[in-house]
């Protein structure tokens, strides 16, 4: 019991709650501890519990009423930081895909996944590995693409140094750190030195996070320009 992951269902759909809980109820590492139809709910409800009952992940459905996946995301996530969040949805909405990463969530999950790919992400993003299929990933670029022509990415990078900018762009990119050691020429140290400070310097927690601050600032695809 003591090694259960603790999760809280939230969806507006009976059905849906009801199946989420009895798949979910089978696998021997899950524990559901509580379960509410909006975003308003859950937050009463998590607001009752005691330190030691809180869920260890929020699995909520995107569009509900009275207060919304995206909103309640961002709620949990700065009431409970300890806790996280993965929506669940049947909508693949670019936007929707970028405000729900923005808000704080771990991760966007299509409800057409497999019970085992479901169970994947569950387990995958308690150990603090985040998994996004490629649709996901994919709506997730469009987004940032689209959010950074709308935007005037007029921002002159003020307070990162060169290299720094320049790692930030490879990051946007895609690139993974060795892939950033190996074209800027430096050791993979000081990559992971250059993305701590750029986490400091942009508030940002993760590499996720970066790439969308890059992208915000209309950076995206812009890494060559830096060279020569």
């Amino acid at each position: 019991m003591g090694n259960e992951i603790k999760i809280m269902i939230v969806d507006d759909h009976d059905m849906v709650r009801l199946g989420l809980k009895t798949y979910l109820s089978m696998e021997s590492d899950f524990g559901i501890v509580g379960e509410a139809a909006n975003g308003k709910d859950a937050l009463e409800r998590l607001r009752a519990m005691e330190p030691g009952q809180l869920p260890d992940m929020v699995l909520m459905d995107l569009m509900m009423p009275i207060m919304d996946g995206v909103e309640t995301t961002r709620e949990v996530v700065r009431q409970y930081p300890q806790i996280k969040v993965i929506l669940l949805t049947s909508f693949l909405e670019d936007e929707k895909v970028l405000q729900a990463i923005e808000a704080g969530a771990i991760t966007y999950v299509l409800k057409t996944v497999s019970s085992d790919e479901l169970a994947h992400v569950l387990r995958s993003s308690f150990h603090g590995f985040q998994v996004m299929n490629s649709e996901v990933s994919q709506a997730l670029t469009r987004g940032l693409r689209q959010r950074s022509t709308t935007q005037s990415g007029q921002d002159d990078g003020a307070g990162l140094t060169s290299r720094e900018m320049e790692v930030l762009l490879l990051i946007a990119d895609g690139k993974a750190n060795k892939d950033i050691a190996d074209e800027l020429h430096i050791s993979i140290k000081t990559v992971k030195t250059h993305v701590s400070n750029l986490l400091m310097k942009c508030e940002v927690e993760d590499r996720t996070q970066l790439a969308i601050y890059a992208h915000r600032k209309g950076w995206s695809g812009k890494a060559g320009e830096l060279k020569g």
